[in-house]
């Protein structure tokens, strides 16, 4: 038996950024100007993002972006992350198959937030900022922000959306101890906060709620910009650190997987995962299977349509091209806050769009089922947002033990559930509920999709 864990040493933090764009010979399509219609250029941008991260949301072309120095002196405090053998996982299902998972919850954010955030605190404070602005759906991200602002020197004003505000609330107080000020979303202490509640009475809020505040005060406030956790290029640049240490630790033992899995919301998690192994299907160098795994209750990839639309639910962002469920889509207040954001990745969008991966959705409850599995087995309480993978990874391990197949999967654990224990209280109490939109719903929704642009 090989060893459970596979780890990496510090001299193989990956040096790069590897930009998957660079090997996508149809690009995800640009950023437009909602007043324009044009492509938002790089001086537009910078009014909001800091300049170097407007450089690499741009950039499609280059393929390997250095990692400045001080954002590797970071990482070492928390990777490079390891590879597991989930043998126990393995031995409970009885299945052929070989089941890996990279864990990225070996940090006080408890997911791989960090990765990207540590890296947008740096660049904002290489530009002599004071501050930053953002949101934050279960909380990971805003944590992660909170601890990067910390280490860099900087102010951050988290807004939270307010059902998760009120699930988490120690979260919320590890943000707080790291400096930040967070506030509910939406609130009153912007207008289109009020807007907001004003439109939507009683409202548990979106993360698409959040940017709208969290944009709307960054550009407001002087020496401020905003950073996003999710979604945009450069964020998916920055992650596709989880997937290059997988790619080498799993080399390192000679092992190719044949299936990767990821949960998905915007895509930050399952774009990082898969990015090496999809840079090598695009290269036509290897073949693998990719599944996307999201919340039923938020079906952007399975349900959605692949149109132009904000990324926010008050339309002060650019526009778009992904599958979205339409910006005024508010999910339920599932608590996997993580993946409740109205729309996907426009580089994961192209690539589902292209037939390049497939996608799943998974209700509640049975997600929570397989984090139960999960933890049982392995010793590990996953994060809500994690188990939709662990989910879809433990449906395929089984589909091989039916066909007798001896497949080997890689899915991403991306954070741990440890301040989501009311959710698994409600789960062992047999309480939780789960709303899945109905067809009319989505209808109803994506109307608010603007009027979409000619061919550019």
């Amino acid at each position: 038996m090989e060893n459970y864990r596979i780890y990496l040493t510090e001299e193989e933090i990956p040096t790069h950024y590897y930009n998957l764009r660079a090997d996508m010979k149809k690009k995800p399509a640009p950023l437009l100007n909602p007043g324009t219609m044009q492509p938002m250029t790089a001086e537009e941008l910078k009014g909001v993002f800091c300049e170097e991260l407007v450089a690499q949301e741009l950039d499609n072309d280059t393929r390997y972006i250095e990692i400045p120095e001080e954002i590797r002196d970071y990482y070492r405090t928390y990777r490079p992350s390891p590879v597991v053998r989930a043998y126990n996982l393995e031995k409970k299902l009885g299945t052929p198959a070989a089941i890996y998972f990279k864990f990225e919850g070996n940090n006080t954010s408890g997911s791989h937030k960090l990765n990207s955030a540590a890296a947008q605190a740096y660049y904002a404070k290489k530009q002599g900022l004071k501050g930053i602005t953002t949101e934050t759906g279960a909380g990971q991200w805003g944590t992660a922000m909170s601890m990067a602002c910390a280490h860099f020197g900087l102010e951050c004003k988290v807004f939270m959306v307010k059902g998760s505000y009120e699930q988490k609330p120690f979260r919320r107080e590890v943000m707080r101890t790291y400096g930040a000020d967070v506030v509910a979303s939406p609130s009153d202490t912007t207008q289109v906060g009020r807007s907001l509640l004003e439109q939507f009475p009683g409202t548990t809020g979106s993360l698409g709620c959040a940017i709208s505040e969290a944009v709307e005060v960054a550009v407001g406030t002087e020496g401020y910009r905003y950073v996003l956790g999710s979604v945009l290029n450069q964020v998916l640049l920055h992650q596709s650190v989880i997937g290059q240490e997988a790619h080498t630790a799993l080399s390192k033992i000679g092992v190719k997987p044949d299936i990767i899995i990821g949960c998905t919301g915007g895509g930050s998690n399952l774009g990082g995962l898969i990015a090496p192994f999809m840079g090598e299907k695009l290269r036509g160098e290897k073949d693998y299977r990719f599944i996307a795994a999201e919340p039923a209750s938020c079906p952007s990839l399975t349900r959605g349509k692949y149109l132009y639309d904000f990324c926010d639910t008050g339309n002060v962002c650019p526009l778009a091209k992904m599958y979205t469920l339409g910006n005024k889509f508010i999910p339920s207040p599932i608590h996997a806050g993580g993946l409740r954001f109205h729309g996907m990745s426009t580089i994961i969008s192209e690539l589902y769009d292209q037939g390049m991966m497939e996608a799943v959705a998974y209700e509640q409850s049975e997600v929570f089922e397989a984090a139960e599995i999960f933890a049982r087995a392995e010793g590990i309480l996953p994060a809500p947002e994690s188990s939709h993978a662990i989910k879809a990874a433990i449906d395929t391990a089984l589909e091989c033990k039916e066909s007798g197949e001896a497949k080997t999967i890689l899915f991403g654990l991306s954070g741990t559930g440890y301040f989501d224990l009311a959710a698994y209280q409600q789960f062992n109490d047999g309480t939780m509920t789960d709303y899945i939109p109905t067809d009319e719903d989505l209808a109803e929704a994506i109307k608010c999709v603007p009027p979409q642009p000619a061919e550019l």
